[in-house]
């Protein structure tokens, strides 16, 4: 089978498609035969080696893993002996946040692990973009205890952790205040914002208005300076960045305004079905930005790293599209 594949950290250039072995699905795993997966900010770390905590999980000095791709959308092509949920021809999305291997025709997933039926009425490629951004924003949310008549401002409200940030906090019943780039301003306002903020106008930590969560989705910001943003009780989500660690850790004993940092969930199957619900009842759609074949691997690579993408950048492995 064709997979992108890498054996060295470094720029876009080290990934290419090679011929590897189909995998086999062990008893209690699914084959996928995967139709669309996505190139995310995961991706683009690992393949980087960045930051070098990473290697000390995925190899030190070479890559443990050769093939990237953390979610996707497909056809179940085979199942092991016990499996009992799933059969030949059903079309699946999830995400293997640990194990990879989505940049590829072919993948292996556990029957117990992050994988459901494909929500009705969708596009094999909004199914799957469906899963790392929301699941991670999620995450988020929730941790922040986000709820209904809350302020809340999502930093980088068009990217694949923005564009589900928006809509999953207005689910929850907050007031949403979005903040990009004046280009998606109207994208922004379209998936739920009640305001938006163009970050290349207005700096929102000068205006005076203050929030009871702040969600950094794209990793650009300081605890430092949108502390005066937050009201009293305040938190602000990070979604990466190691000085956000050790500020977690201060916060948690200190003050009354807290840094929250996003942990790589491992149990995530109730969120895979939780999002199903949500995008068959209409409350969640994926926003993709551009669709590549699996051989521009590498020229879709560097678009996600202009970080300036709007929602998801989706590989199309089987060329397979179309509504379930």
């Amino acid at each position: 089978m064709r997979a992108a594949v890498f054996d060295r950290y470094g720029p876009p250039d080290v990934l290419r498609i090679e011929e590897v072995d189909k995998p086999v699905p062990k008893d209690d795993e699914v084959l996928v035969k995967v139709h669309a997966t996505t190139v995310n900010r995961t991706d683009c770390g690992l393949r980087a080696g960045h930051p070098f905590l990473v290697r000390f999980f995925f190899g030190l000095l070479r890559p443990k893993l050769r093939v990237l791709g953390s979610e996707m959308a497909g056809e179940i092509e085979a199942v092991g002996a016990s499996v009992r949920d799933f059969a030949v021809g059903d079309r699946v999305f999830g995400i293997s946040t640990w194990r990879f291997g989505a940049h590829a025709e072919f993948m292996c997933m556990r029957e117990t692990g992050p994988l459901a039926q494909m929500p009705a009425g969708v596009s094999l490629e909004e199914a799957a973009a469906a899963c790392d951004g929301p699941i991670l924003a999620l995450k988020c949310l929730r941790s922040g205890g986000v709820q209904k008549g809350q302020r809340i401002l999502v930093y980088g409200a068009s990217g694949s952790i923005g564009t589900a940030g928006v809509q999953l906090a207005k689910y929850f019943g907050a007031d949403v205040t979005g903040v990009c780039t004046t280009k998606n301003l109207e994208l922004v306002e379209s998936i739920g914002a009640d305001r938006e903020i163009d970050h290349t106008r207005s700096d929102f930590t000068r205006n005076g208005e203050t929030y009871d969560a702040i969600l950094d989705a794209v990793g650009n910001l300081s605890f430092k300076g949108c502390k005066g943003s937050l009201k009293p009780g305040g938190v602000f989500l990070a979604t990466d960045g190691f000085r956000n660690l050790i500020l977690a850790l201060r916060t948690s004993r200190f003050g009354d305004k807290k840094v929250l940092l996003l942990i790589p969930p491992r149990e995530i199957k109730p969120d895979v079905l939780f999002m199903k619900e949500l995008i068959e009842a209409r409350k969640y759609r994926a926003v993709i930005d551009r669709c590549y074949p699996l051989e521009g691997v590498v020229e879709a690579t560097r678009y996600v790293e202009t970080w300036q993408k709007t929602g998801n950048v989706v590989l199309n492995v089987n060329r397979a599209k179309g509504k379930s």
